[in-house]
């Protein structure tokens, strides 16, 4: 007969396989969105190449590097947060989700920037089929972190209130995993947008 510690163990257990299995379908769904805005633009990047090249370059790559590094910092202290709620430092825990906070609002701050910059050069999503695509994959992706933000904005609340010992981190562990997916659609995003055309 299991002793109640044990049983306890192996319901945090099952529910963390869980909730992990949840995240993960509802991460499915989300590579097929952003799969088939991927698709679509391969497709009319080798029907027209040359309008590609041409407005392509016209995006500000400075500023798109500079997101990308701010998105793999944050990434980096997502890590670090998951980590500090496994071995229960909740003080390290509370530090990491607010510099994930931090960068996310930087990388807002950053597009918000550029597209301000696109806007007084005339760069709409109505301009042409590049711009379109451009505008509505970067602006899917933004909507993806202001969500990141909300979720992450409430494991901070929570952890405030003294939730998410080392015993009961699904939650933290769940936010991380949806924070390095968007972390991963920006990763594809940046050459593909900017570098490739």
């Amino acid at each position: 007969m299991k002793g109640g510690a044990e049983e306890s163990r192996e319901e945090r257990s099952y529910a963390l396989d869980t909730a992990r299995l949840g995240i993960w379908c509802f991460l499915a769904t989300e590579v097929l969105l952003f799969g088939g805005l991927f698709t679509t633009y391969t497709v009319f990047r080798l029907r027209y190449p040359d309008l590609f090249h041409t407005e392509h370059l016209k995006l500000n790559r400075l500023l798109g590097a500079a997101n990308t590094v701010i998105l793999i910092t944050s990434s980096l202290t997502m890590a670090l947060a998951v980590a500090a709620a496994r071995q229960g430092r909740r003080k390290r825990l509370r530090l990491f989700l607010l510099c994930t906070i931090v960068l996310a609002a930087s990388f807002l701050g950053v597009k918000y920037l550029e597209w301000s910059d696109d806007f007084s050069r005339h760069l709409y999503p109505k301009t042409n089929l590049f711009f379109s695509l451009y505008f509505t994959m970067t602006g899917l992706h933004g909507i993806h972190v202001m969500a990141g933000m909300g979720v992450l904005g409430w494991l901070l609340a929570r952890t405030r209130k003294g939730h998410f010992a080392r015993a009961s981190r699904t939650p933290v562990e769940i936010g991380g995993l949806y924070w390095h997916f968007v972390d991963l659609v920006w990763i594809y995003l940046f050459p593909l947008l900017y570098l490739v055309g």
